[in-house]
């Protein structure tokens, strides 16, 4: 999905910012997801508790992925080889839970790090760790529950159509390797449940129709930003109550 990008407030890096003003071609959000990821847990420094991690393939090159798109192994090579040193090194490089809007790395949406980003063949692959904010305790109960979580790397880009795929071009600039998403089918058929009132959500007693009510609410009321997060968290409480 392409959308076009409004830059607001002074949290985008500067890099983004210079290149997009530099630039003569429309630049475009771009998210490609992956799905090969795996759960690593690791106890924390004292022996309370486990550390979540998700590691596996963050992004891909050299071939034509599900969305039509190609990127050129020379280009992904110089942005992660940039973003380790602005971010990984820096202990700044972060990634949000859901699919943003925009370029900009929310805060107040920061749901793990990336603390690895190593290049494996046409691959790149990574290692995210899950923190104790509000969106990372999302995700650990996700993964809590064995639910089934993608991550989604976002940039900005202009594309080129060629020989049957849309190239990304040489100005693409990535924001993080890493968002995380859920695995699409869980989340859209419990939020069709919801939005149509199927019985089947809370037909076995385990979810009162109250909190099916309270659901609809919020997914109703979420703003096009918050969309994604809202129907997560909706989706992580159901699951709490299975």
């Amino acid at each position: 999905m392409l959308m076009g990008v409004l830059f607001s407030g002074c949290t985008n890096p500067p890099h983004l910012i210079q290149k997009h003003q530099r630039g003569t071609k429309p630049m475009k959000l771009i998210t490609e997801m992956c799905e090969e990821v795996e759960v690593v847990t690791e106890a924390k420094e004292g022996g309370e508790g486990k550390n979540y991690y998700l590691q596996g393939i963050f992004m891909q090159s050299g071939e034509k992925n599900r969305n039509g798109r190609l990127y050129k192994k020379e280009i992904l090579q110089r942005e992660v080889t940039r973003y380790i040193k602005e971010n990984i090194k820096k202990n700044r490089a972060y990634g949000e839970l859901g699919h943003p809007e925009g370029p900009t790395i929310n805060l107040d949406r920061v749901s793990h790090m990336i603390k690895e980003l190593v290049e494996d063949g046409n691959n790149f692959v990574g290692k995210a760790l899950v923190l104790d904010t509000p969106s990372g305790k999302i995700v650990q109960e996700f993964l809590k529950q064995e639910a089934s979580l993608g991550v989604s790397s976002r940039g900005m880009g202009s594309l080129k159509p060629s020989k049957g795929v849309q190239e990304v071009q040489d100005d693409f600039i990535l924001a993080t390797p890493a968002d995380i998403v859920a695995d699409p089918s869980a989340k859209e058929a419990f939020v069709n449940g919801i939005m149509e009132g199927r019985e089947w959500v809370w037909d076995n007693g385990i979810v009162r129709e109250v909190d099916i009510a309270k659901y609809h609410q919020a997914i109703s009321g979420a703003s096009r930003s918050d969309l994604e997060s809202t129907q997560l968290k909706a989706f992580s409480n159901f699951i709490q109550k299975l």
